[in-house]
């Protein structure tokens, strides 16, 4: 269980980036964290992974905390964080050792390694550029390799920092299918978005407004309750088109559904 009690960050004194943030992430969940531009959703990740430290207050994750030296090199094993950009995380010249370097530093024995290596690679549907060159990969491909030098390392919760922002939708489609599939299979999966489409396949969305927290909670339920505008937020598809319809069917996530449902009433 990841927890933020009363959590208070600035980089500059004086000029807050969160305020007050307390939220707790349960294991299984799957939590997407939106807001706009400099709301504070990217420097939650680095102090969920424990990258940058509270000024005031704690973050804890199960009984470790991110302010007790002895605790982080544990934190960092069992929560992994994945990047906007990927090749921010490439360290070696081909997929198989990308991978590989991970393991080694948090020293799994070497028998252990090529089954890791071989299961994280087909779960991210890799498996056949072992020999590849990671920075000549394609966009999508190269988060896959990023996502699954962290699923190697068997963390508890993955954090997927705006993964899909650099993509074109067809990669974001692969990078939200392997983050459902982690999830189905047990994982924690916090992802951090601007892309709205993507927070309504979550169950539950947490809004970071001006450094605080401004809604927790159902994202279906947000977006036919509240202004998204107001937020710096676009309404999806689905629900500039269940506007449109005059709300006489349910929001669903899925707007085909939704049309579906219409035409089975009339």
């Amino acid at each position: 269980m990841l927890t933020f009690n009363q959590v208070h960050f600035y980089y500059k004194k004086g000029q807050p980036v969160l305020e007050d943030i307390s939220f707790t992430i349960k294991p299984g969940e799957f939590v997407v964290i939106v807001g706009a531009n400099g709301s504070g959703k990217s420097t939650i990740a680095k102090l969920m992974d424990g990258l940058v430290l509270p000024k005031q207050g704690s973050v804890q994750f199960n009984d470790l905390d991110t302010s007790i030296p002895a605790d982080l090199r544990t934190i960092h094993e069992q929560i992994g964080l994945v990047f906007q950009n990927p090749e921010d995380q490439f360290i070696t010249t081909t997929v198989m050792d990308e991978v590989l370097f991970g393991l080694e530093n948090i020293r799994v024995p070497r028998e252990e390694m090529l089954d890791r290596l071989h299961h994280a690679l087909k779960s991210v549907h890799m498996e056949g550029h072992l020999e590849a060159v990671p920075h000549e990969l394609s966009g999508g491909q190269k988060q896959r390799v990023a996502i699954a030098a962290i699923i190697a390392m068997s963390p508890q919760m993955i954090i997927f920092d705006e993964a899909t922002s650099m993509l074109d939708p067809q990669g974001r489609g692969q990078i939200m299918s392997i983050m459902h599939e982690l999830h189905q299979q047990g994982m924690t999966v916090v992802h951090i978005t601007h892309h709205m489409e993507e927070a309504l396949s979550a169950k539950r969305m947490l809004l970071i407004h001006q450094g605080r927290p401004e809604y927790d909670g159902d994202p279906l339920r947000f977006f036919e309750t509240m202004p998204a505008e107001n937020y710096q937020l676009q309404s999806p598809f689905a629900v500039r088109l269940y506007q449109k319809l005059g709300q006489e069917t349910p929001l669903k996530a899925d707007w085909k559904e939704m049309i579906r449902s219409q035409w089975s009433t009339n």
